[in-house]
């Protein structure tokens, strides 16, 4: 080549062994031992954990709660000249936070505290990354933080979590927060799931959240509750995201403007394009992620990159692969979490220039 190569490295967090920044810094410690290259470092998310770090802003941390209601502090960013809030739903209500799960009584009340401070600091828009929750609750717990009041037909306060939601006759707004309920909203998804259903948000995710069989009846029957309660169409894609956070959201923007202010959008492309990788000007870019498997091709970091790469050749760095793409896939070796991810780097590069050698 008589030019450097321009590579990008933009993988997902490898959860439980290092978020997006670490993973890309050592991935790029292992292409520069082997090339002499241009390395442009993308660090991604996908809506899930990590997500709001990869917006400019700067950091709040204050005490909120978890799923379970436990007294924790969190953390979002807001960008002030923008007026914009980034906020991961995992940040406060997060499966990563917890021990053990309560699939039917977790809820997102924490989040709504991040929310209403957002909002009191001047934040105007609120993007919320969906992902990564331990939560079922169509957002209601959100709603509660926001003054709301979820009753059942007697007047009483119904349970919190996804299964009280079966016993929903209607919401009190009485108390509700007008302000920090009338924000902008920009739900980053990283599914396309519907609230309910066989593809809802408890029959495909309630399992990984510590819900049985019957536990994800009584969280379907619950959204579809709160569903029918609301008027919002539960076959909405990206709806089932976050535990069905956008089922409660879309509601409280639509009573307050008529026509909900909310735009539900896939995460990936929304952080690659704010990273500037729209156009893949690259001769190799290297993504990863934990495992890749079939629901990487949907909506998550890697198969975005793959949609967006074009002609441009991509490398796949993951700890197991479950499933084939049109890429180089390379699977982690042993090692702790550095050497494994430099190691990677490595042998991607010289993968990669053993292509000019074979042509030379």
């Amino acid at each position: 080549m008589n030019t450097p190569a321009k590579i990008i490295i933009a993988p997902d967090s490898f959860k439980g062994t290092a978020n997006a920044d670490q993973a890309a810094q050592w991935l790029a410690h292992g292409v520069q031992e082997v090339l002499d290259c241009e390395v442009v470092l993308a660090p991604m998310a996908d809506g899930g954990e990590g997500t709001a770090t990869r917006f400019t802003g700067t950091d709040v941390t204050l005490p909120t709660t978890d799923a379970l209601g436990r007294l924790i502090e969190a953390s979002y960013r807001f960008d002030e000249p923008t007026a914009t809030a980034y906020i991961d739903v995992a940040a406060a209500s997060g499966i990563t936070l917890i021990d053990a799960p309560r699939p039917l009584t977790a809820d997102t009340y924490g989040t709504g505290v991040l929310i209403a401070d957002a909002q009191s600091r001047g934040a105007r828009t609120i993007v919320l990354g969906l992902g990564g929750t331990a939560t079922t609750d169509g957002g209601s717990g959100i709603l509660v933080a926001l003054g709301a009041n979820l009753v059942d037909a007697q007047g009483h306060c119904i349970p919190q979590g996804g299964e009280g939601l079966r016993q929903l006759d209607h919401i009190d707004t009485a108390m509700l927060n007008i302000p920090a309920a009338a924000v902008q909203w920009v739900l980053l998804s990283d599914v396309d799931n519907p609230a309910t259903g066989p593809q809802g948000s408890a029959a495909c995710f309630g399992p990984q959240k510590g819900a049985s069989a019957e536990d994800v009846e009584k969280l379907d029957a619950g959204l579809a509750r709160l569903c029918e309660i609301t008027g919002v169409d539960p076959n909405t894609p990206g709806l089932g995201a976050a535990g069905g956070v956008a089922i409660g959201i879309t509601w409280l923007s639509a009573m307050l403007h008529g026509e909900p202010q909310v735009q539900i959008l896939p995460g990936a492309k929304v952080i690659a394009e704010a990273a500037g990788l729209g156009d893949m000007d690259a001769d190799l870019i290297i993504t990863g992620e934990g495992r890749f498997d079939q629901q990487s091709t949907r909506g998550k970091v890697v198969g975005t990159i793959l949609d967006m790469a074009g002609s441009t050749p991509v490398a796949i760095v993951a700890g197991s692969h479950d499933a084939q793409a049109d890429a180089w896939q390379i699977t982690l070796g042993d090692g702790d979490p550095e050497t494994q991810l430099v190691d990677a780097g490595r042998v991607v590069a010289q993968r990669f220039a053993s292509m000019f050698t074979n042509q030379g």
